[in-house]
């Protein structure tokens, strides 16, 4: 299992961006949360193998269907949380 941090920039807020990434994340099996930042940007914390965060990291860089991303930047973590769920954060 791994840990990855992803901060999207672009028209990602007010678009239904974390709740689109809340479901695909469950869908795919993931764990961790989804919030928005001050700057106007999403963040994102994700656990799990690498090919089910591979495809959370595609969908980011389309989104949902009213959201323009400019950018996807994706670090790796060096220890894991174990997440139980994927939340959004406030």
């Amino acid at each position: 299992m791994k840990r990855i941090a992803i901060h999207v920039n672009g028209k990602v807020q007010g678009v239904f961006y974390r709740a689109s990434t809340v479901a695909k994340a469950q869908q795919l099996g993931v764990k961790g949360f989804v919030r928005n930042e001050p700057d106007g940007s999403v963040f994102i914390e994700a656990e799990g193998d690498e090919y089910t965060l591979n495809e959370l990291i595609a969908w980011c860089n389309i989104g949902p269907p009213n959201a323009r991303v400019d950018e996807v930047a994706v670090e790796e973590c060096t220890t894991v949380k174990n997440f139980t769920d994927f939340l959004v954060s406030r």
